[in-house]
């Protein structure tokens, strides 16, 4: 009996990243942090409501002690493209002064929101910061960043699925796909 071929949600032109590929990955990126810390405890920061899928998949992989503190920023609202400055919703609430801290978020797009997050984490004095990135669309940089672990590299294409939306929508999906076109104007 053929493999049953997994549907394609009626929402997306096309799957980008399956689930199977994103699970493979974040198996290897947590060997590549454990290269990275060794033994070591450290603390994660995730950036929410986006990198929280990928967050708590990659911790389960993690076997060093980690501390887990999240961050809330406003970068989309309800449009397909950066609402230009990166708004701070709800800060942290460990102490993470001579920590080493690893940031995680959904994407690198723009690069706006992670220099604007890693700028406040480096004002508390952490010990160290890494950054790690489930996607990085390079062609869209407005900032220079790159990040130190990445799982993905896309093409500038807006998608949606494992934690990021579209209006706060498609979070839920496995995979991470590309939004049709007619639908990234729904915002309502």
């Amino acid at each position: 009996m053929p493999a049953k071929r997994p549907s394609i949600h009626p929402d997306l032109d096309s799957i980008l990243v399956t689930e199977a590929q994103i699970k493979r990955r974040i198996k290897s990126l947590a060997k590549e942090l454990k290269e990275q810390y060794g033994d070591k405890e450290f603390t994660v920061i995730s950036i929410i409501n986006g990198a929280i899928l990928f967050t708590a998949d990659l911790l389960r992989e993690i076997e060093n002690p980690t501390r887990l503190d999240c961050i809330r920023i406003s970068s989309y609202r309800n449009e397909t493209k950066s609402i230009g400055t990166p708004q701070l919703v709800h800060s942290l609430t460990l102490d993470i002064t001579n920590r080493d801290v690893l940031l995680i978020d959904d994407i690198l797009d723009t690069g706006k929101t992670l220099a604007l997050v890693t700028g406040m984490i480096r004002k508390l004095k952490p010990k160290s910061l890494k950054v790690c990135v489930l996607l990085d669309k390079k062609g869209r940089r407005e900032v220079a960043f790159e990040a130190d672990f990445v799982g993905f590299i896309i093409p500038d294409r807006f998608v949606v699925g494992y934690g990021l939306d579209f209006a706060e929508r498609y979070r839920n999906l496995p995979c991470i796909g590309v939004l049709k076109q007619h639908l990234q104007k729904l915002a309502d």
